[in-house]
Parts: C-alpha cells; structure tokens; sequence
C-alpha cells in the first residue's frame, strides 16, 4: 500500500509539472500600454499572419491612462498610436495620423498609414523575444518599448525625440502632426532600399535616416538598420509608453542592443522595402504576400520561405511577413522542474528500498 502510495505521490508532482509547463508556455508576454501624452492617443494593434488577435485591435487610451493585454506564446505584431482622432457615437472616424483605414476605433487587422513610429515584437516560444521600435515608415509620435521580469539584455528601446519639432519642411506632414520617411517623401529607390537598392550592400544610410538615427539612435532609421535596431529579452512582460517625459533609469542605464544574434537581412518597413526572397510595397494600410494572407492594399513579389530564423541572423525577414521565430528551449528554463523530478525519484527509490 505504501509502494502503491509513493507511486500516485510521484505521478502528481510529475502532473505538476507538465502543468506548469503548459501554463507557462501558452501565458506568452502582457503588454501594457501607457499614455503621458498631454492628449489622448488610440492605440493600434495588428498581430502578423499565423497569430491570434488580441483582445482588441485598437482602442481609446486617454491621458494619464494604461492598459494591457495578454498575448500568447509565439505571438508576432506591431503597435503604434494614432493621434487626432475622432470617432462619433457608432464608432465610426479617421484620425490624422497613424490612421488604419478601417474607418472605426477598431483597425480589423489592417496597418498603419504611414508616417507612424510602430513597435514591433516576435515572441518566442520557451527563447527569445525580439523587438524594435522602427522610424522606417516615419515617425508621429515619441514611444518607447521597456521589459521588466526577463533574462537577458533585456535592453529598453525607442524615441523619446519629439521629431516633428525638427522635421524638414520637405518631410513635414500637415503643420507638424508627424514626419515622413524619406522614401514615403520621394519615393526613390535609394530611399526605400528597392531595385538596384535591395540589399544590405547597396542600400545605405541617407541624410535623412541619420538625422532619424542621431535623434534616435535605438531606433530603426532605414531598411538595414539592423545592427543598433534589435532588441532580445527572455521570458518578460513589456511597457509601450507613448509620450515618455524622459528615458527612465533603466532607458538610460542599457546603452547597447543585444549582440547575441545580429540581424542583417532587411527592412520592418509596412510601406515599402526588401526582404531575401521578397519584394513588398503598399500604402501604409497592410501589404499582402504570397503564401501569408497579410491584409492589406499593397503588392507583394518573390519567393521564398522566409522561415529561416536566428541562426543566420534572418529572423527579422520573419517578423516582417508575419512568421514567428522556431526557437530551441533554454535548458535554464527547465532545470529547476528536471531538479523536482530527480527529487521526487530518488524519494520514490527510496521508499522502495525501505
């Protein structure tokens, strides 16, 4: 009776722990929206293709307010704040920048009008999570992007320039309601990274992406701004702050990105840009891709998996079409349940001896 009491002593804790297991896995990361602008801002949400929609894709945040959101493991998307905006008493309305063009508050999985600051984040299933914040589509409003509870570089990211106030007149969007990419100004290939520019190679900084970068040197300013632009953190919880009154402690005390895996293949740019094996461009309102089903207006050319993550620096090519990144466990991340159950064995052994 003992035997047989040791044995369903055993079989629960080893229950436990593949409960635990699954619990930890399918919670993923919250992300919590914070707004110190002096104004509202109507947060938007898309989750790439192959991820669920959150519990909403966009909603009103007013001054002084946050809210959070739980996503699950793998989870891949981008989040930005329209400004402006005014929605009626059935919900309908535009805003005057970031808008979705879903012409309500909810942006029903379409993309951001361009010039926007998006922040972008692949989850990683037991790995990494990666993240940036990118200026590639331009630039509205100040946001940044801080993990608390992770392992890792876990480093904070972002733009707390407010760069509409230093945005040349040829980028300038109304009376300084936000800023344009230079490729979204012009339209040139040397500008977006297209045609003869689609490579890390030939596509290089111009006057206006270093003008970005030095504002905001954590931020993405170009299709290739790969190197200084991407962010990895293991296990957290993440803060989008729009309008930070300054970095905090922790924005001013992580100066470098992680280093751990560089990405060097392309753009996370919804307007136009390169990825290996893809050609994309749109109007700021989604883009679609052959074998993805990204929503949208734009066109999409090439071939290609883009499955390739990590180990080539490619992952970035998944989180801009919508993949989620194939990551190996930590071992870290188990060895306290391996520990519980040569523990509970060598109980078991124990008794049986006895």
């Amino acid at each position: 009776m003992d035997l047989l009491h040791s044995f369903s002593s055993l079989a629960l804790i080893l229950y436990l722990i593949v409960l635990t297991l699954n619990s930890k896995g399918a919670l993923g990361a919250s992300f919590t929206f914070v707004n110190r602008c002096g104004y509202t801002v109507w947060p938007g949400i898309l989750a790439n293709a192959g991820s669920p929609t959150l519990d909403s894709t966009g909603f009103e945040l007013p001054k002084d307010s946050s809210r959070s959101f739980q996503a699950p493991t793998g989870w891949s998307g981008r989040f930005w704040g329209r400004t402006g905006c005014t929605f009626y008493g059935s919900g309908s309305g535009t805003c005057v920048t970031g808008d979705c063009g879903s012409g309500q508050m909810e942006c029903n999985g379409l993309g951001a009008a361009p010039p926007v600051t998006l922040a972008e984040f692949t989850l990683g299933t037991g790995g990494q999570d990666f993240y940036d914040v990118s200026l590639v589509d331009g630039y509205n409003i100040p946001m940044i992007v801080e993990g608390s509870g992770g392992s890792g570089l876990c480093a904070s990211t972002g733009c707390t320039t407010d760069l509409n106030r230093q945005c040349p007149s040829e980028l300038r969007v109304g009376d300084g309601d936000a800023c344009k990419s230079a490729c979204e100004a012009f339209g040139s290939p040397e500008y977006c990274c297209s045609g003869a520019y689609s490579t890390p190679a030939t596509c290089k900084p111009s006057v206006y992406s270093e003008m970005f970068k030095a504002a905001c040197p954590r931020s993405y300013s170009y299709a290739y701004d790969d190197a200084t632009s991407t962010f990895t953190c293991t296990g957290a919880d993440y803060t989008v702050t729009f309008c930070p009154s300054s970095p905090s402690q922790k924005s001013s005390r992580d100066a470098t990105p992680a280093t751990e895996a560089t990405p060097v293949t392309g753009s996370t740019s919804q307007g136009s840009g390169t990825q290996p094996g893809f050609t994309y461009s749109g109007n700021g309102y989604g883009y679609s891709v052959s074998g993805y089903g990204y929503p949208g207006s734009g066109s999409s050319t090439g071939s290609g998996s883009g499955q390739t993550m990590l180990t080539d620096g490619s992952w970035l090519a998944g989180l801009a079409m919508g993949d989620s990144p194939r990551t190996i466990p930590s071992p870290t991340f188990l060895l306290p349940f391996a520990l519980m159950a040569s523990t509970a064995l060598c109980f078991l052994f124990s008794l049986v001896h006895l």
